[in-house]
């Protein structure tokens, strides 16, 4: 945890210097047992900023590649990923599989907090896609709580399809934890759809952004 706090600390107070975010609704991660941070998605350093700013550690995915990059960058990404207990994940896999999932139900089991962007992967035309159902699933599972996150302006810190990273201010904002009945994984489709849906609304009321009623698709799943 000391390493954790360290780290944290030094990326938070980076960022507030050279971005001068605005964070509100800290108050409501909870203090105490396990939490689901559920997000939208519109940069590389979404994962980055979240686990910076929040008062308490989230792990997330992260790709493999983040924590052998090389150089200067390289060696901070490692440190921080490392640190804040992300899981890396080698490219093509599926985050949400069922193995991923299980992955993130032994953290919460754990009482600790999670990440997952429900859209699967970053909006690259600023809208909030379909939200994919396995935050959902974690919730339903465990009976953890979900908290929205509500991301404004991340993408300017660094565009799509670039390496650099370009200082601007951006919001982030915590909703409200919703709860849901703690029914295990066995759980019918249709109401992990309904639970869905109340994140992502959840989500979109702090963002403001259009919404979208199919799902996001990477450039490369695309093609």
């Amino acid at each position: 945890m000391e390493t954790f706090d360290a780290v944290r600390a030094t990326f938070a107070a980076t960022i507030k210097v050279t971005c001068r975010p605005t964070v509100t609704g800290l108050e409501h991660v909870p203090t105490t047992g396990p939490f689901i941070v559920a997000s939208n998605h519109l940069s590389f350093l979404d994962s980055v900023i979240i686990q910076a700013l929040m008062p308490r550690k989230v792990a997330f995915f992260a790709k493999a590649e983040y924590f052998t990059a090389p150089g200067v960058k390289g060696k901070l990404m490692k440190t921080f990923f490392e640190s804040v207990g992300s899981i890396p994940v080698q490219r093509g896999e599926q985050a949400a599989s069922v193995a991923a999932l299980d992955s993130l139900v032994d953290i919460l089991e754990q009482d600790e907090g999670i990440g997952i962007y429900p859209e699967g992967t970053r909006s690259r035309d600023g809208r909030l896609y379909r939200g994919r159902t396995g935050v959902a699933w974690l919730a339903l599972t465990t009976g953890a709580p979900v908290v929205p996150v509500g991301l404004k302006g991340t993408e300017k810190l660094q565009p799509a399809g670039s390496n650099g990273i370009k200082f601007s201010k951006f919001s982030l904002t915590v909703g409200e934890p919703l709860h849901f009945d703690c029914v295990g994984s066995k759980h019918p489709l249709p109401m992990r759809r309904k639970a869905t849906d109340e994140i992502m609304d959840a989500i979109a009321a702090l963002t403001g952004q259009e919404r979208v009623e199919h799902y996001n698709q990477s450039p490369q799943s695309a093609e």
